[in-house]
């Protein structure tokens, strides 16, 4: 599993990532990534619109917010 957090480095976007590898730490999981994306390039280039945004293995998930800690459990459950 990959989860990316696409930001260009604001505050919620810190938030975001901060948020993502707290859960995938608590998960004790050893079979996730995690990547953040910066450069606005490469953000525009998978079609995130609004940051901070977080894809997992390709999916859009959440954009335009910082996802609760819940969110993001749910989505290393799909």
């Amino acid at each position: 599993m990959m989860i990316e957090v696409f930001g260009p480095g604001c505050m919620r976007c810190e938030q975001t990532a901060q948020v993502v590898m707290k859960v995938i730490s608590e998960s004790g999981r050893d079979d996730i990534g995690f990547n953040k994306i910066s450069r606005l390039e490469m953000i525009t280039a998978r079609g995130v619109m609004m940051t901070p945004a977080v894809a997992v293995d390709g999916v859009i998930k959440c954009q335009g917010k910082v996802p609760t800690e819940a969110e993001v459990r749910g989505w290393l459950e799909e």
